[in-house]
């Protein structure tokens, strides 16, 4: 089974070889990867195992802002893709837990009964008070997560979607494909979440504007779940906030997104069943001495931009501010002081 990842990065340098040894190892066999504006060694390393014949590195062709957009409208006709059995649109900070069978994409989808795309329901997990940046697996690390039915207040979370070849596709969309709205109802494709149940019907039309990219994800995760590692270390959070044209100076920082996604409350070990394969996977790609060397000057480029960022006063201060943030998601906390459950 071809089964083709895409994804779009900037700066993650010290975070590729986990991603490409762990979905390897679920059964991903291409990979094509868009960069734009990396200065971490990112689109160094990627050239480099472009020429092992590992990936497919290509600048991104985005002329404006909307780099992700760009990049899966050109994707779309990359033969990597185009003569893909499945199409895996996704983060490098995010990771496919597979429940079903021997764990891998095969297993998931023939435990789906093989439709034409299967949604999985995001897990974010939480920084958990982890500050330093170190060189060792995301999923090894970070283990704590909000209640996996309940996320921001909400009982609906993000999904992100495996697509099989013959979906009838108008367009690739970040967190689900779509299909042309005329399209008889006989001809839509067959959709499931991670349980294998079929995904709702407002749902898989794109009729929601509020779900076109989320649904209910309790009773959704029974064969696979969408680990997000969104925040990493304090180290990394603070290098990530970089990425843009940030200039911080003056303006309040808004720690939403943080505290959304830092909810400690659920400790979920499942996914470091791949630890040891993964492990192995990752010492037979450093054990190229070009690959490895260059892992590790991203890693000192990461560590350099944290040590260069803290000598600003803002980003003192937005460290701070992350340290004294209630781990309650705002949402829930507000809810709490409504009901008088909170000092």
């Amino acid at each position: 089974m071809k089964i083709t990842a895409v994804t779009c990065v900037k700066n993650e340098g010290p975070f590729l070889l986990e991603w490409i040894a762990f979905n390897r190892l679920i059964g991903v066999t291409d990979f094509l990867f868009y960069s734009n504006d990396c200065t971490d060694a990112t689109d160094r390393l990627l050239d480099l195992l472009q020429d092992r014949g590992i990936v497919r590195h290509l600048p991104n062709p985005a002329e404006g802002r909307n780099y992700q957009m760009e990049a899966l409208k050109a994707a779309a006709h990359e033969d990597i893709v185009v003569d893909a059995d499945w199409v895996w649109i996704a983060d490098v900070d995010e990771f496919l837990n597979i429940h079903a069978g021997d764990h891998t994409i095969p297993a998931l989808i023939e435990a789906c009964g093989n439709p034409q795309a299967i949604s999985l329901s995001f897990q974010f997990f939480a920084n958990d008070g982890i500050e330093d940046f170190e060189d060792k697996p995301v999923i090894q690390q970070f283990t704590r997560s909000h209640n996996p039915d309940l996320w921001g207040g909400e009982s609906a979370a993000e999904v992100k979607t495996l697509i099989r070849s013959d979906f009838p596709l108008q367009y690739y969309g970040a967190h689900r494909p779509f299909f042309r709205k005329k399209l008889p109802p006989k001809k839509r494709p067959s959709w499931t979440d991670g349980s294998g149940r079929d995904v709702q019907h407002r749902f898989k039309v794109a009729a929601n504007p509020r779900r076109i990219r989320k649904f209910p994800a309790r009773g959704a995760r029974d064969l696979a779940t969408l680990n997000h590692y969104a925040l990493r270390s304090l180290d990394s959070y603070l290098v990530k906030n970089d990425r843009g044209d940030v200039n911080r100076e003056h303006r309040n920082f808004d720690d939403s997104y943080w505290r959304d996604r830092n909810d400690p409350a659920w400790q979920d070990l499942s996914i470091q069943r791949y630890l040891p394969d993964l492990e192995r996977e990752l010492a037979t790609l450093k054990s190229d001495p070009e690959i490895g060397a260059l892992h590790d000057e991203a890693v000192a480029l990461h560590r350099a931009k944290r040590d260069e960022l803290l000598k600003m006063a803002e980003y003192q201060a937005m460290r701070d501010q992350l340290r004294a943030a209630s781990t309650l998601p705002p949402a829930e906390e507000k809810l709490l002081q409504r009901l008088g459950l909170t000092a």
